[in-house]
């Protein structure tokens, strides 16, 4: 092959080789969002993910961190995106037309406890809540606990549910409030089925994301191949045989 043909085919492979990417998600552990790196189970958002990201030729490197320093350091530019975004938690970041996923709330309780949720946040005075620093639960509550700082807990971490959900069972906080997904499958991995209940579910369900940098040129290829992803996802039925790994169905 001459050097006048072969250098456009050196040209193109350059090109192809330079496009495929490691895509950087990071989030703390929201099971069954997303789990443990590496793991058979890393989360449905997680493998929704690499297959969406795998059509244009990029790999995903998912990793674990406490969910404020997550936002913080991708808004920066450090990372490409993160799991379980709702739009109010990271408005400045650029997002798939498609969710890729519904939550719903609820207060938990330990089983027992008298305290109900009533539909009215006005049951909660006098009540200790338990909260995660950093996450977003909708401007009325995010209201109430600025109206009512001191019943209200906040912790950080990559444990931070398990840390609220051992305040309850010893007794130390009346509730927190938490994705009715996550907080079953992480009552059940505790062993705390039928110790730790569903006290009144909050608000409507609400589109979850995997938002990306408002710092990065990327994160418009990026959330154009999740929407897209999404779609053939839910188009040829992979979709549901993902949700259905996790015990859940597909959200529309």
């Amino acid at each position: 092959m001459s050097t006048i043909r072969l250098l456009p085919l050196l040209l193109a492979a350059a090109t192809t080789t330079a496009s495929a990417a490691e895509v950087s998600l990071r989030a703390d552990v929201w099971y069954p969002m997303n789990g443990e790196p590496g793991s058979a189970n890393p989360g449905f958002m997680v493998e929704i993910a690499q297959e969406a990201l795998k059509a244009g030729g990029h790999t995903v490197n998912y990793q674990t961190m406490p969910w404020e320093r997550a936002v913080a350091e991708t808004r920066a530019g450090k990372f490409d995106c993160v799991i379980g975004a709702y739009k109010e938690d990271t408005p400045d970041f650029v997002f798939p037309e498609e969710p890729l996923g519904m939550d719903v709330q609820a207060f938990w309780v330990k089983k027992g406890q008298a305290w109900r949720y009533s539909g009215d946040l006005a049951s909660l005075k006098g009540q200790t809540v338990a909260v995660i620093g950093g996450y977003a639960y909708g401007d009325e509550f995010d209201d109430f606990a600025k109206a009512n700082p001191a019943g209200i807990q906040s912790v950080s971490g990559d444990n931070a549910l398990e840390q609220n959900l051992k305040k309850i069972q010893a007794g130390r906080v009346v509730t927190t409030l938490e994705s009715v997904y996550v907080a079953e499958a992480k009552i059940k991995e505790m062993g705390l089925t039928g110790q730790i209940e569903n006290a009144g579910l909050f608000g409507e369900p609400t589109e979850m994301y995997i938002a990306c940098s408002p710092a990065k040129p990327s994160s418009k290829e990026y959330t154009k191949l999740l929407t897209d992803g999404v779609r053939a996802l839910r188009s040829s039925g992979k979709l549901a045989t993902i949700m259905a790994k996790y015990g859940l169905k597909d959200w529309k």
